[in-house]
């Protein structure tokens, strides 16, 4: 595997288990994070890294088969550019339905 795409891949391992940081094991609750303004840009910020990460990887290697990839990098666009759109809603979704699976993607790749 490319250097540069193992360190974005690794990039976003690292946000993901710091967005897992924010929360107490096994509590991870949505009235905490609405609650929370720190947590809440805090994991926005993550996920504007894993949507870098991830759109660099797709333009180093298009053909990178990686899971949602587009809607990624389109989610990283929308809190960047769009934040007034993005919703506690959308982002807890996120959280709790797709993040648990690109980590074990992303770790599974790099195992």
């Amino acid at each position: 595997m490319d250097e540069n795409i193992k360190t974005w891949l690794f990039d976003i391992l690292q946000s993901i288990k710091e967005i897992d940081s924010y929360f107490e094991p096994g509590n991870r609750r949505y009235d905490f994070y609405t609650k929370d303004i720190k947590t809440k840009r805090a994991v926005e910020r993550d996920l504007e890294i894993i949507g870098e990460a991830v759109n660099r990887i797709v333009k180093a290697k298009p053909d990178f088969q990686l899971t949602n990839a587009r809607q990624i990098i389109a989610t990283r666009n929308r809190i960047s550019h769009a934040y007034d759109s993005i919703s506690d809603e959308m982002v807890w979704g996120i959280l709790i339905n797709h993040l648990p699976k690109l980590k074990a993607e992303i770790e599974k790749m790099l195992s």
